[in-house]
């Protein structure tokens, strides 16, 4: 057992690791010599990372951005009441969430060999995540339950979700990359499939994202780095003018965070950082993807034939970088909106946490641009905002309230927010 939990912390809790691991196995199967193995191991580890450096350098950048807005509409936190808090969650169940994860992979891994649907999920991350939140409903819905029960339940859920999430999106990708050779394996497949289906019912295909013509003085907006730091710049200046002009302390607070520079320069220099970050991971994922792809024919022709690898979200920012852009935008509108119609109605102070608005609706924006365009992009993004705030809502009131409300308020994503209650309701129905 002691293995196994060995395996599970420093393996599929490392998801370098794991991805670098299933490289090697694929360049092994396919008798590749030791300097491609080497290679190709360590170039798709550290594409790998790189694109975890750069969602880091986003993720800085973002935490200057989510409370300066907050700020400016004079938002604060929500006291939550009482509840266990992750660190004494992890304490209790953290072995049965690790074991549960560990299990659930292998029923991936056989589901995909022996059934028509030949995708493995490879995000590790999320996988942690998504079995961590789901744990917590459970555990809220039913009270005490038994490490056996639990650890079987979560397993099984979870290897069904990692083995059909990138079933549903699969044709949609194939649309997206014009080819069938990887999955979208990530917690964003829930908004991505309504994105994509609403921009096929109120987009304009013809009008891609990828494809605006620009007048000659403005084709320096063909850049993707270009349109992204003028439009996190815009958002970052706005913002940063606001909070200087008040005395909260609040907002004090955000302008000594500046040190000696003025807040204004500094929030415009966090807009380039964001806008370094994205570059930073497009990098990674050209790498990553470079080497992982050929590699995995290894797998698919050896242990599951004809399986793809399921990856994570920003696989498919090189698509349309542009619809990732509009899809964030239309996220962003939306997350304004709904912090007033929450707050006025329901009470609650709905955290915007732009980390989870930015990668889930970046790729909804590219699901809903291959259907609808700059349209079906806009869309997609608002969808997003929709989901994750009415859902956030929900799950931090009523699935979780008494377990980890405060991790889900961050670090629960769509996919969990959409099969949250089905979680409540099987937990109910089986324990």
């Amino acid at each position: 057992m002691e293995v196994i939990y060995w395996i599970a912390d420093n393996v599929f809790g490392t998801p370098a690791i794991l991805l670098g691991f299933i490289v090697l196995v694929g360049l092994l199967l396919q008798d590749k010599t030791a300097s491609q193995r080497v290679s190709g191991t360590f170039k798709a580890i550290i594409g790998f990372l790189i694109i975890s450096a750069g969602s880091d350098i986003i993720v800085s950048a973002l935490t200057v951005f989510e409370p300066l807005w907050k700020e400016v509409f004079n938002l604060s936190e929500q006291p939550l009441g009482e509840f266990m808090g992750q660190n004494a969650f992890n304490a209790e169940y953290g072995s049965a969430v690790t074991l549960a994860m560990t299990i659930g992979f292998l029923i991936n891994v056989l589901l995909a060999r022996f059934t028509k649907l030949k995708y493995i999920y490879l995000t590790g991350h999320m996988m942690f995540w998504t079995t961590t939140i789901f744990a917590g409903i459970v555990v809220h819905t039913v009270g005490d339950v038994s490490f056996g029960k639990l650890v079987i339940f979560l397993a099984v859920i979870m290897g069904i979700y990692w083995t059909v999430q990138p079933a549903l999106t699969q044709p949609f990708m194939r649309k997206i990359t014009g080819n069938d050779n990887i999955a979208l394996g990530h917690t964003s497949a829930s908004v991505a499939l309504l994105g994509a289906l609403a921009g096929k019912v109120l987009g304009n295909k013809d009008n891609d994202s990828e494809k605006i013509k620009l007048p000659k003085g403005l084709e320096f907006l063909r850049d993707s780095n270009v349109i992204t730091a003028l439009t996190m710049g815009l958002l970052f200046l706005v913002g940063a003018v606001i909070i200087s002009f008040k005395d909260t302390p609040g907002a004090e607070e955000l302008v000594a965070s500046a040190g000696s520079q003025n807040f204004v320069i500094y929030a415009i220099v966090q807009s380039f950082t964001f806008t370094a970050g994205i570059a930073v991971v497009l990098m990674g994922v050209r790498m990553f993807i470079g080497e992982m792809v050929p590699a995995f024919k290894g797998i698919a022709t050896k242990i599951v034939p004809g399986a793809k690898p399921a990856l994570d979200s920003p696989v498919v920012f090189p698509y349309a970088p542009n619809a990732v852009i509009l899809g964030f935008l239309g996220s962003f509108v939306g997350a304004l909106l709904w912090l007033f119609v929450l707050g006025n109605t329901v009470g609650y102070i709905f955290v915007p946490t732009m980390i989870v608005l930015f990668f889930h609706s970046a790729t909804a924006g590219v699901f809903g641009n291959v259907t609808g365009g700059v349209r079906g992009a806009l869309i997609a993004g608002f969808i997003t905002s929709t989901v994750v705030a009415w859902g956030q809502y929900i799950t931090v009131k009523m699935l979780l309230a008494d377990t980890i409300p405060d991790t889900a308020m961050w670090a629960a994503d769509s996919d969990m927010f959409i099969l949250g209650p089905i979680i409540r309701f099987l937990a109910q129905l089986l324990f």
